[in-house]
Parts: C-alpha cells; structure tokens; sequence
C-alpha cells in the first residue's frame, strides 16, 4: 500500500477512518465537512495557484522556506501535524528540506492559527513507526472498532458506523 498524507491523518483521528479509507471504502464524496476543505483548498489554489502535487501527496503550498498545510479548522492538530511531518518527509527524501507550516482557517475567518514544524531526527523515527502501525493496520483482516468520540458526528463514516 502507497502510504498518503490523508492516511497518516487519519491513522491519529480515527483508526477505523483509515482503514476504511485505505481498503477503498471512500464515503468523502458525501460528507459536507470534507466538501467544504475542498472549498477552501479550490480557493486557494485559484488564488495562488500553488497546489503541488509530487507522486502520491498533495502540498497546498511549497515556498522556499516552508511546506504549507492548509485545515479548515483545529479539531485534530495533531493528526494535522503527522501529516505535514510526513509531507516534509518525503520530500526531504527527494533532497528538498523545508520546515512545516500548518494553518488553521477557522470557518468564521477570525481566528486562523499557524504552528510551525521542524523534522528532528526523533520525530522521523517515529514517524517511520506510525507508517509501519499503518501499513499493518491496513493488511488486518478485521475492521477496527468504533470509537464513539464526539468526532465521529462529523466523520464522512458516521453512517457506515451507526446506521
């Protein structure tokens, strides 16, 4: 399996989320939540035209300083984050170094945030360990379970796993 950003993503938002996604079982195209990212990262792109695409990621923005992720809002920063390290993982390993920016444009546009990112050593060994956590998820013969957060209400498989 070809791992992405959108399955590292969602390897810390949902376990199930990404093996559902990652087995090809895509409900996004329904998921207004999912609609309105896409908004925001058309927007953008129009603006600027400065999506990239580079084998098997998509970087809304690369610059000569830093490599640019684009959420709509900060529900999961963390999830955000392993996948803007992954990002600049790969193409640190095309020879290409930059340092992460992750921005957060809330719905409302008055409260964006930024967080800034730099690869260390540490975090690309653990990020080599939560890509083979997600290659061996992806390979089980079960799904996950539920989680049953508060998340899940605006999960694009909230009707595979409740209804």
């Amino acid at each position: 399996m070809n791992i992405n950003g959108t399955l590292v993503n969602y390897y810390f938002h949902c376990k199930r989320q990404c093996y559902l996604f990652g087995n090809r079982l895509n409900l996004e195209d329904n998921s207004e939540d999912v609609q309105i990212g896409k908004a925001i990262h058309e927007e953008k792109a129009e603006e600027k035209n400065t999506e990239i695409a580079i084998e098997n990621i998509r970087l809304d923005k690369l610059t000569s300083e830093y490599i640019t992720e684009v959420k709509k809002s900060d529900a999961d920063v963390n999830a955000a984050k392993w996948q803007l390290i992954f990002y600049i993982k790969v193409l640190k390993d095309k020879g290409i170094i930059r340092k992460g920016r992750l921005e957060f444009k809330e719905k409302n546009n008055k409260t964006n945030k930024t967080e800034i990112i730099e690869m260390t050593d540490e975090l690309e060994r653990e990020l080599e360990m939560y890509v083979y956590n997600i290659e061996e998820l992806l390979e089980q013969e079960e799904i996950p379970p539920v989680i049953h957060s508060s998340k899940c209400k605006k999960c694009a498989y909230y009707e595979y796993c409740y209804i």
